[in-house]
């Protein structure tokens, strides 16, 4: 059969073929911004795109790894510092973002390089989740409650009453999730955890993605984050809490106050904690973060995982070879 009889697939012309974009993903301290950076520098033709909650807040650089100026300036990077950290920031906001920004990248003939560990932001923009609807008003008047004392124990009971299933899986503390649950109740009627698994509802439409990630064993993974904050203090992390705390910075919203770090070190700074005991803090939640990761992650097929000792660029061959093979069914 030649070429020119060769049959096509239904409508096959009037689509322009898609651009097969890149991601690394995994659990907090595997080293994927470091891998991404590498395999840029080897590929030339993508711009890496932020797929982390709190790297979107100017200002909050240290306790939350945001790449360095000169790493920003060796390759184009998205979707960080996109609001002030006593901003509220949602992932609607930041799925349409994303949406703009990879547009942006395909236009100019490039490839967009996901990197991160936030699994509902990581697939709001891969799977175009649909998102509930958010009230500003509302909002707001539910964080004054929770900012109340004894006003988040409330909510909380509150919660509970309404929609056992969500409030099971939200700790008690995590003001940010148990406001945006009874914003969500209260603008459509309908309980948080009707929407899809635990938030969510998918369009049908995924962005073609080729995705790899990192896996490393957690001994590995306890002593990484154990030199991260070891790193982040001498950095000046303290101060940096301090300076974004106070007035003249605007103070801090709901999610920033319970970023990881940001919440032990003002606890540490209003003399409720000692730095140690807030240093072991920040270890033990980034830990959890760590598993909560995995397990999300874990859950999508998709994902090609390579096993990774702690020297992530050691990998950087086994990702490309991963990225560059042949399509088979089940990737997006």
């Amino acid at each position: 059969m030649t070429a020119a009889s060769a049959p096509t697939i239904p409508g096959e012309r009037d689509c322009p073929p898609k651009t097969q974009h890149l991601a690394v993903v995994g659990p907090t301290a595997s080293g994927k911004s470091t891998l991404a950076l590498a395999a840029a520098e080897v590929l030339g033709d993508v711009e890496i795109v932020s797929v982390d909650s709190m790297q979107v807040y100017r200002g909050m650089d240290i306790g939350t790894a945001k790449p360095t100026a000169a790493e920003q300036a060796a390759v184009p990077h998205h979707l960080i510092d996109l609001a002030d950290p006593g901003e509220y920031f949602s992932v609607a906001r930041f799925q349409a973002e994303a949406a703009a920004v990879i547009a942006g990248i395909e236009s100019r003939g490039h490839r967009a390089l996901l990197v991160g560990g936030t699994g509902l932001y990581f697939h709001s923009v891969v799977d175009g989740y649909a998102l509930p609807p958010g009230d500003d008003v509302l909002r707001t008047e539910l964080e004054a409650q929770a900012g109340q004392e004894g006003g988040l124990a409330r909510l909380m009971e509150e919660l509970q009453a309404l929609d056992p299933v969500a409030a099971a899986r939200i700790l008690p503390d995590n003001a940010r999730r148990i406001v945006r649950a009874l914003e969500v109740i209260q603008q459509t009627g309908r309980p948080f955890s009707s929407f899809g698994p635990g938030v969510l509802q998918v369009h049908g439409h995924q962005l073609p993605v080729r995705t790899v990630g990192l896996w490393i064993p957690r001994p590995v993974g306890a002593r990484r984050i154990e030199e991260r904050i070891g790193a982040m203090i001498e950095a000046g992390f303290v101060d940096e809490v301090a300076r974004l705390a106070g007035a003249d910075a605007g103070g801090l919203s709901v999610t920033a106050r319970e970023a990881i770090g940001y919440k032990e070190i003002l606890t540490y700074l209003d003399g409720t904690w000692s730095l140690a005991y807030a240093r072991r803090r920040i270890a033990d939640r980034t830990r959890q973060l760590a598993r909560r990761q995995r397990v999300w992650f874990r859950r999508d097929r998709r994902i090609a995982w390579i096993g990774c000792d702690g020297n992530s660029v050691a990998t950087l061959h086994a990702v490309l070879a991963t990225w560059n093979r042949p399509s088979v069914m089940g990737d997006v």
